[in-house]
């Protein structure tokens, strides 16, 4: 299976004719027998118990983890609110809903990553956990920035949306240059992010998050790496499909779509709150 730049996608165990490596399958997952190269995933081994993956799977899935953290964040934004004093004071009520959904979020995912497994309650978890921080920080970038917010939903659906349009009508091909190129993009990216918070707490410089022309240009790469890697998404979860993979993978196909998701929508909220200043 072809390597993604979400973390979420990398590594992941195949179906059909896959070849697993040294450590086999995972655990409960049985290969399907009497697949012919070329022609798709063979008969599934009896006794699997569980259909194969298909995109209603998916979208269901993705639907439900998109809806839980929607559903969260907005009643999280709407408290927010309420936590804001019209000096700008923020009560520690809110600072700690923030952290402790970005926390939580951050562990959850390194244990759906690191476990290579899919899980409905854990996917299910994290969305409602980046609804819990999501919906914390833009209800304090509304209170500096009213309306930022819809703003970046509008445009993290407009490019979910358009990059889906471009990819189901093959007007940009996933190919191994592409994906290499995607995949080097974002490792990029997750280093000069690093560089930067260490130059932000160590000597208060920070250039790529703290406004003006080189912030800006900053943001609109990572939202086009952020766009493109959708591409990717879409491509490990039909390859997923077409091998056969037990439908409970649409699971890891929806969090590996809501971590992309996430960081569009962080990535176009701070571009957004650059032209606001």
């Amino acid at each position: 299976m072809r390597s993604s730049s979400n973390p979420a996608f990398r590594n992941l165990p195949g179906g059909g004719t896959q070849t697993y490596g040294q450590y086999g399958p995972p655990v409960g997952f049985n290969q399907p027998q009497g697949g012919v190269p070329g022609y798709g995933p063979g008969q599934a081994a009896s006794g699997e118990g569980e259909r194969p993956m298909t995109v209603d799977d998916v979208v269901v899935k993705t639907g439900m983890s998109l809806g839980v953290a929607l559903l969260v964040g907005v009643i999280t934004a709407i408290w927010g609110r309420t936590q804001i004093d019209p000096s700008g004071g923020i009560s520690g009520a809110l600072l700690g809903a923030m952290l402790g959904g970005l926390v939580v979020g951050l562990v959850i995912s390194l244990v759906i990553i690191f476990r290579q497994k899919p899980s409905g309650p854990l996917t299910l978890t994290y969305s409602a956990a980046e609804g819990l921080f999501l919906g914390a920080l833009s209800a304090l970038f509304e209170a500096f920035f009213p309306g930022i917010a819809l703003q970046a939903i509008i445009g993290t659906a407009g490019v979910f949306i358009g990059m889906l349009v471009v990819y189901k009508t093959g007007a940009v091909k996933v190919t191994p240059k592409l994906t290499k190129w995607i995949v080097g993009a974002t490792v990029g990216v997750a280093v000069l992010m690093l560089f930067n918070l260490i130059s932000t707490l160590a000597f208060g410089f920070n250039p790529l998050r703290g406004g003006g022309t080189i912030a800006i240009i900053f943001s609109l790469v990572c939202i086009g790496i952020a766009a493109f890697s959708f591409l990717l998404d879409f491509d490990q979860a039909d390859r997923m499909i077409r091998e056969g993979m037990p439908s409970k993978w649409a699971w890891y196909t929806a969090f590996g779509l809501m971590t992309t998701l996430v960081w569009l929508y962080l990535e176009i909220l701070r571009l957004l709150s650059y032209f606001r200043e």
